[in-house]
């Protein structure tokens, strides 16, 4: 039988369970996306060596011919997707973006072939997320399947960041010395199948660079009056700047800062903040410093299976396992602990990173 059949030439084609429907249907754009999508991951796959990574992006593709089969007939329920495939790509964002800094600037596509390819299917993710609202608002639509949508290009985006990274330092490998680039490429290997044990490969030059700036990090708390630990002065510092940045956000907070201890040096309340906040942020700061760790990393190694399974119910109940938590470090030093609480957890985490960024310009003043 040929694959032609003539029955599309008049522009019309055909539902599950409904004829002669327009190929300008909305829902007939967001299958021909949802499709286009599907082919460019494929792309993605083909080009990337990591094992774990290509499982997962053919997780996606099967999930998006659920998601298909679901606009093509909306009422048989068996083309639905499960709430952990949402967790499940949540868990991945945070476990990638624990590996590396992401740039706070609008990145332009291209840096490496690789992530050029992610950028493409993200844009491709988002074009088709916005096909889904509009065959929701006409024909209704599933809840967990936007949400599916959303976090899928938050997805592809980090991780074209964390290629842009991995692939950077496979380039400042020396290339003569091929056993420690061999060395490095396991290490970048090893980063991405096993979060938890990435602060544990640092390279002999980190460790060389490390000794060299902790002597400098030592002098600059000393002279602000804090060795070794955030101060009230240093602290009410970092407040202000922090509720500026809550301000512009929309985000009515309560900052919380901690020592290495987790002894409070100073809590705000911002105007509008919630009541709960207050206990929740000095939680989260409590906790950065207890497993050395922002509370967003430690959420994906809480998940059942993970590592940490079952830590919130340790310490009398003080450890918060969602983000808006980081150790406040001075070079590798933890000097303190920062809680935000006022949004989500992606938010309180956003905002806790400019924090620790702003830390670093307060060191160099």
């Amino acid at each position: 039988m040929s694959i032609y059949t003539r029955t599309g030439d008049s522009g019309m084609t055909s539902l599950m369970k409904e004829k002669n429907i327009s190929k300008s249907d909305d829902r007939i754009q967001l299958l021909g996306t949802i499709d286009e999508l599907t082919s460019n991951l494929g792309l993605v796959k083909a080009d990337t060596d990591q094992t774990n990574v290509v499982k997962f992006l053919e997780r996606i593709q099967n999930n998006l011919m659920t998601v298909m089969a679901k606009v093509a007939d909306p009422f048989n329920k068996d083309y639905r997707l499960s709430k952990d495939e949402v967790t499940a790509l949540e868990q991945e964002i945070n476990r990638l973006e624990s590996l590396f800094e992401r740039e706070k600037k609008f990145i332009l596509p291209g840096k490496t072939r690789r992530s050029a390819q992610m950028d493409v299917a993200r844009t491709v993710a988002r074009r088709a997320e916005r096909w889904l609202v509009a065959v929701d608002k006409k024909y209704g639509g599933d809840l967990i399947i936007k949400q599916y949508m959303n976090r899928l290009a938050d997805y592809l985006y980090v991780l074209a960041r964390y290629t842009d990274y991995s692939e950077s330092n496979r380039q400042q490998d020396q290339p003569a010395d091929s056993q420690k680039s061999q060395e490095k490429r396991t290490q970048e290997t090893a980063a991405l199948q096993n979060p938890a044990g990435d602060a544990q490969m640092k390279g002999q030059d980190g460790m060389q660079m490390k000794e060299m700036n902790e002597a400098l990090v030592q002098a600059v708390l000393h002279r602000l009056g804090t060795p070794g630990r955030v101060g009230l002065d240093l602290a009410k510092k970092l407040i202000e700047k922090i509720e500026l940045h809550a301000l512009q956000m929309g985000l009515p907070s309560v900052i919380a800062i901690c020592t290495p201890e987790g002894n409070p040096v100073a809590v705000h309340v911002m105007d509008g903040a919630f009541l709960a906040s207050f206990d929740i942020a000095m939680k989260k700061a409590y906790t950065s410093v207890a497993v050395k760790m922002s509370t967003m990393e430690l959420s994906a190694l809480a998940q059942p299976g993970g590592t940490f399974y079952g830590v919130d119910k340790a310490d009398n109940g003080r450890l918060i396992i969602f983000g808006g938590g980081i150790p406040l470090k001075a070079g590798d030093t933890i000097i303190g602990g920062l809680g935000i609480s006022g949004g989500t957890g992606e938010q309180d985490h956003e905002l806790a990173q400019y924090g620790q960024q702003i830390l670093k310009d307060l060191l160099q003043q």
